[in-house]
């Protein structure tokens, strides 16, 4: 399990890296729908970030290293 959640930790971080790559090219971009790219984007990135530490706490859960109190 928390092999496959490794994985699953690298490529949500490979997202984000291509997300946030895509983000900073789209700044370059002066068209008529770079705002609304880049919002677009950046609520991408978010999720992905939000996918990524998920990700992150369950493996310190079953690692061990994050106590629940129940």
């Amino acid at each position: 399990m928390q092999g496959f959640l490794s994985i699953a930790f690298y490529l949500a971080l490979a997202a984000l890296l291509v997300v946030l790559g895509l983000g900073v090219a789209n700044l370059a971009r002066t068209d008529a729908k770079q705002a609304s790219r880049s919002n677009q984007l950046m609520r991408l990135r978010i999720f992905v970030q939000a996918i990524a530490i998920l990700i992150l706490v369950v493996i310190g859960i079953l690692a061990g290293a994050i106590k629940i109190g129940f």
